[in-house]
């Protein structure tokens, strides 16, 4: 994800990805059940991928490899909330009687992001500007 990928308005939601063992695999699933393209993004050794749909010059969603950065993600779909302040939004989370089960974790030098679990068990993803 880049910050040209999504919306970063605090309160949006503003990314979806998916991140699995075999994104291969999935890029090519999802590639032929929703006519996504796949745009690949280096990551190392390895690429994960943002999808475009067709006619969108722009990626509506990724699918990334359980691995690097995204270790230990959750394998499912995750939605990624803009928020203003991570550390904030995390405290208020334990406050709410949610819990953090991943992160948080830098993405570049712009931008951190952990994944919250609520009160019910749903797990979203935050993401926010780095401290500066």
């Amino acid at each position: 994800m880049s910050s040209d990928m999504y919306t970063n308005k605090p309160g949006t939601i503003g990314w979806i990805d998916l991140t699995v063992d075999d994104a291969d695999g999935l890029r090519d699933f999802y590639s032929s059940v929703t006519g996504w393209t796949p745009e690949n993004i280096g990551m190392g050794d390895y690429s994960d991928y943002v999808m475009k749909a067709p006619g969108i010059d722009r990626g509506v969603a990724g699918i990334c490899h359980a691995r690097g950065p995204n270790t230990g993600m959750p394998p499912q779909w995750m939605i990624y909330i803009t928020v203003e302040d991570i550390d904030r939004s995390i405290s208020n989370c334990l406050a709410g009687g949610g819990k953090v089960v991943f992160g948080p974790k830098n993405y570049g030098d712009k931008w951190r992001y952990c994944v919250i679990q609520d009160p019910a068990g749903a797990s979203a993803a935050l993401i926010g500007p780095a401290a500066g």
